[in-house]
């Protein structure tokens, strides 16, 4: 390590500040399509008159991603050029010469992790002297770095994104009678999966069921549970079990997982169109408690509290019934709403939501969801460190 140290020193000052400036700026993106257009442009016009970067994808053929000039006038030209140059010809493993006329084009290999993964091409009417060549070597490792990096997490992000369209309904059905509106906000990363979920879904010739959960956490552990959750509620359902039965069973199953459990409070009910309205059996466990809204602007809770699931094996779980008239909303929400903090305050402080919800008589559904969400958005100036999750039912 001394010996590297000194030969970075007797480079001097001006050069260990050009790499770590461009290492700076090669870490902080993690788009794969914006990493070429930084490399192109930390090199241009310090170490070469132009840079084209090629990248390649699962050991395919070289492909021109961007190119860039210090006079832009000779972009086109310069591409027409490169069209012609092989620049598959050239080393993969060490740093070598193409020739392109009126140009000395020094090829530098893009290899991460003992894989290929493109070529840096600087080019300069003159002689590259060793150094720059010694300091294109040291760009091109950092540049190799940092696109593997973000090859890496677009393809985690993808991953996880596929995997949370997984864990949402794939439709959005008709009942008859309802007017219904959700809202789904994952909180994190874009490679996190988050722990909220909602559902809907037709469970028998004249019944519906939804569900709002949170499952305890993030990532592929809390996916599991979600999954799970998700799955068994509908397989029950449509086996005609009750909502308070299919908690029960719920609960067995997620505490069966053993070490993989996790804990998660969820909201399931059962609804049926009758001649003036919805008749609504649900189940709260563990869960924010939901609250009706009629049209007057009246607003109270209608569930009971009761355990959550994935804790307690000895657990009876009973259901409540509301009847939601023509007009009448009923709103779940998961706890990145309710707990949204500002400074040392929740946002249903002192029935916070509850007066949030009074506000949106004689909305639709869809307006309601939004209007609460956009209530919890403004609650607190900083971005919501928690996974959001919002379904109203309104009977029509």
């Amino acid at each position: 390590m001394a010996a590297e140290w000194l030969e970075e020193s007797s480079r001097g000052p001006h050069w260990l500040g050009f790499l770590a400036d461009a290492s700076d700026l090669l870490a902080g993106t993690l788009d794969p399509d914006m990493v070429p257009a930084i490399i192109a442009q930390v090199v241009v016009p310090r170490l070469s008159s132009w840079c084209a970067v090629y990248t390649s994808d699962n050991s395919g053929p070289l492909r021109l991603v961007y190119l860039w000039h210090a006079d832009e006038a000779r972009i086109d030209g310069l591409r027409e050029q490169l069209a012609d140059m092989d620049v598959d010809a050239a080393d993969t493993r060490v740093t070598s010469m193409i020739h392109l006329p009126e140009s000395q084009v020094l090829a530098v290999p893009l290899t991460a992790r003992g894989r290929g993964l493109g070529m840096m091409c600087l080019g300069r009417p003159d002689r590259f002297p060793d150094e720059v060549i010694q300091f294109a070597e040291d760009i091109g490792r950092r540049a190799a770095l940092a696109t593997d990096n973000a090859r890496l997490y677009a393809q985690q992000a993808a991953a996880n994104r596929a995997l949370q369209r997984s864990l949402l309904p794939p439709n959005e059905p008709e009942v008859p009678g309802l007017d219904y509106g959700v809202i789904y906000e994952p909180a994190g990363e874009a490679n996190e999966v988050g722990g909220d979920f909602y559902d809907l879904f037709k469970a028998g010739d004249d019944s519906w069921r939804f569900a709002i959960g949170d499952v305890c956490g993030t990532g592929p552990e809390a996916a599991a549970v979600t999954g799970l959750a998700r799955h068994t509620l509908r397989l029950l359902a449509r086996e005609g079990y009750g909502v308070a039965a299919v908690l029960g069973r719920l609960n067995q199953a997620i505490l069966e997982e053993g070490e993989r459990a996790r804990f998660l409070t969820l909201l399931h009910g059962d609804i049926t169109p009758v001649p003036d309205g919805l008749e609504v059996r649900l189940v709260s466990a563990g869960h924010p408690e939901a609250l009706r809204l009629k049209p007057s602007g009246k607003v109270e809770a209608v569930t009971t509290p009761q355990s959550l699931l994935g804790v307690f094996h000895e657990v009876v779980f009973e259901a409540d019934t509301v009847h939601l008239d023509h007009g009448d909303v009923l709103l779940a929400v998961t706890d990145g709403v309710t707990e949204r903090r500002s400074g040392g305050r929740l946002l249903d402080d002192d029935g916070g939501l509850a007066k949030l919800l009074a506000e949106c008589a004689g909305l639709s559904a869809r307006a309601v969801a939004e209007r609460i969400r956009r209530g919890a958005a403004e609650f607190a100036s900083e971005p919501s460190a928690d996974d959001l999750a919002i379904v109203v039912l309104r009977a029509r």
